[in-house]
């Protein structure tokens, strides 16, 4: 399965994006049972897993992108979504998505630059 997020940019400080990362390689049937998730890793910093959606809709994230970042995902699709509200400097990192055993291929990831 190969992994393709996109949809990053350079956003101001309380700006908004929302990224994209869809699934190929994989049939219907690989995807959808998935629990996945969306990471960061900030330079120099260990990747960080930011928000999960299970393979039955449920969602949880991380405390410091509670009520600001929304995941949800399109099956049919192979897709995984964040949307990114209220952006924060410390938000800044390349953004990938992955299941959460995180055993697919990572791909390059889509950078998010938020300034201040």
């Amino acid at each position: 399965v190969q992994l393709q997020a996109s949809g990053g940019g350079l956003v101001q400080a309380g700006g908004s994006l929302r990224l994209s990362c869809a699934a190929t390689g994989s049939i219907f049937s690989v995807f959808s049972p998935k629990d996945m998730g969306w990471y960061r890793q900030a330079p120099g910093q260990q990747r960080e897993l930011v928000a999960v959606i299970t393979s039955s809709g449920t969602t949880n994230y991380v405390d410091s992108v509670k009520g600001r970042f929304t995941i949800s995902r399109n099956n049919s699709r192979k897709t995984v979504y964040l949307q990114m509200n209220s952006l924060k400097p410390e938000d800044t990192a390349f953004y990938h998505c992955n299941n959460v055993q995180g055993d697919w291929n990572w791909g390059q990831g889509t950078l998010v630059t938020v300034s201040s």
